[in-house]
């Protein structure tokens, strides 16, 4: 069983590294025997990229260099990265620690989301990862964009490279739940065919063993969503993160959430019930202009963490600064909490071309923060989409997200409809509904032509403005969970 591989790196090697990790042996062997790259055939007539073990640079630059090609690694040697990438997390703490004592800076990059042309986009400007060069990516590698697969593997390779140079924090969106509901697992079905569900399955474990978050030169903090009023970092660094396989699964019945201070379960249940949370609140949670923390409800997961929140959290673990990601920035970042909160999202074009930058930061050997922003082309640099081709692009996987940050700011346009109609109709121009998008939303977008996928219309040219949110509620599973623990 995966004969392949170095003699240090035999199966019986892998069982007992995840036995060492609470990784129960029976799953281990049955995992190993499900995913042997030894069990998939390379065909003659394969002419994409080979992976051989150990990996070195130069493999990585070829296989950059034919993802540019449009050529798709074979399912064997995804199995073999996935693999020897699985082997090197299982050796990593829950927290990374990250230094820039050696090469005087670190990059920090947020959400990719498949879009393999902003990663190389990075790469053209800042250069490959390296003792000298090292990174921290910050979660959501995959869905939305049609490379997660070869964003992942490029990603991992580096990791395989470069253990201690390039650091992989979880984000949502490396959660099989997820990948099933925005497009990372149909992919790897269109791609791989026959051997999808072997990759998948890996994939689904591999996600498990990334770590929670990185901190650097013990000042700063990054995670891909951020804090709660209720994140330790003592209990974060000692809990199991191998079997959260996806944090949208609570660990027990999720009506024993509200029996934890009535003492109705047991000592081990809450304690399972608290680790979860933990790593909820640091992959959903977003920062708000308030007070205290609250339900993240729109999400279904996290909270909405307010400044004092930050400060607290900062103060007691001696902090500086968080470094978060998760949400799409018009400009590629966002200061908040006067300027003790960065996000950094790297996915430019989200919805579409010219929709936003993306960008990444460089932090220097004195923790200070410089952004660089870009907007990834194809080949066809320069060419300007037309209206018509960037809603088809926004109608996409992203158009999802985009009906769930206008129902996230529901409170925000209902305020500034309101403004439109003082006599209470209910109903506004399409000029000042759109005019109205743009204000709260901060997007360039062509709010009149998504008007139809986004609010009921009359014939004589109105907008029922509340429809807004009527056709897009999103109801999520653990909205009301998140706010019943948050009355405690």
């Amino acid at each position: 069983m995966l004969s392949h591989l170095p003699e240090a790196d035999n199966a019986k090697q892998r069982l007992s590294s995840a036995l060492n990790s609470n990784i129960n042996g029976k799953d281990e062997l049955r995992l190993l025997r499900v995913t042997d790259p030894e069990s998939v055939a390379v065909e003659s007539l394969y002419n994409g990229p080979k992976i051989k073990l150990p990996l070195d640079r130069n493999q990585i630059e070829i296989l950059i260099d034919a993802f540019k090609k449009g050529k798709q690694l074979h399912a064997k040697y995804v199995l073999v990265v996935l693999h020897e990438t699985r082997r090197l997390l299982l050796q990593k703490a829950n927290i990374n620690h990250a230094s820039t004592s050696t090469a005087k800076q670190i990059t920090i990059c947020g959400d990719i989301h498949g879009n393999i042309e902003n990663l190389f986009t990075i790469f053209y400007k800042n250069g490959l990862p390296g003792v000298d060069n090292p990174y921290v990516f910050n979660g959501d590698f995959v869905d939305r964009g049609a490379h997660s697969v070869e964003v992942a593997m490029v990603l991992f390779s580096c990791f395989i490279v470069h253990p201690n140079d390039v650091y992989l924090n979880r984000g949502n969106h490396e959660d099989h739940i997820m990948n099933a509901r925005y497009g990372f697992i149909k992919e790897v079905m269109f791609k791989y065919k026959e051997y999808a569900s072997k990759i998948c399955r890996l994939f689904e474990d591999v996600w498990s063993q990334l770590p929670l978050a990185t901190v650097i030169d013990t000042k700063v903090f990054v995670a891909h969503g951020g804090i709660s009023d209720k994140v330790d970092l003592g209990l974060v660094s000692k809990l199991n993160r191998c079997k959260f396989k996806s944090v949208l699964r609570p660990p027990h019945n999720v009506n024993l959430i509200d029996d934890i201070n009535k003492q109705k379960t047991s000592l081990e249940q809450q304690k399972s019930i608290l680790e979860w949370r933990q790593v909820l609140d640091l992959l959903w949670s977003d920062p708000k202009n308030q007070k205290g923390c609250t339900a993240n409800t729109f999400r279904g997961g996290g909270c909405y963490f307010g400044e004092d929140t930050t400060t607290m959290f900062l103060e007691k673990n001696g902090l500086t600064l968080l470094v978060r990601s998760h949400e799409c920035k018009q400009v590629g970042y966002e200061f908040t909490h006067h300027e003790k909160v960065l996000t950094i999202f790297s996915a430019s074009n989200y919805y579409g071309e010219g929709t936003n930058k993306g960008a990444y930061i460089n932090l220097d050997k004195d923790l200070k923060p410089h952004i660089v922003q870009f907007s990834a082309t194809k080949a066809s640099k320069g060419k300007r989409l037309t209206t018509n081709q960037r809603v088809s692009l926004a109608e996409e996987s992203a158009l999802k997200d985009l009906r769930e940050k206008i129902y996230a700011l529901r409170l925000e346009l209902t305020r500034e409809f309101k403004k439109y109609d003082p006599q209470a109709t209910k109903f506004i121009t399409i000029t000042e509904w759109c005019d109205c998008l743009s204000a709260v939303l901060k997007m360039d977008l062509p709010w009149r032509t998504l008007r139809p996928k986004l609010a009921r219309g009359t014939s004589s040219g109105l907008v029922m403005y509340e429809s807004t949110f009527d056709m897009f509620k999103i109801q999520y599973k653990y909205s009301e969970v998140r706010a019943r623990i948050k009355k405690r």
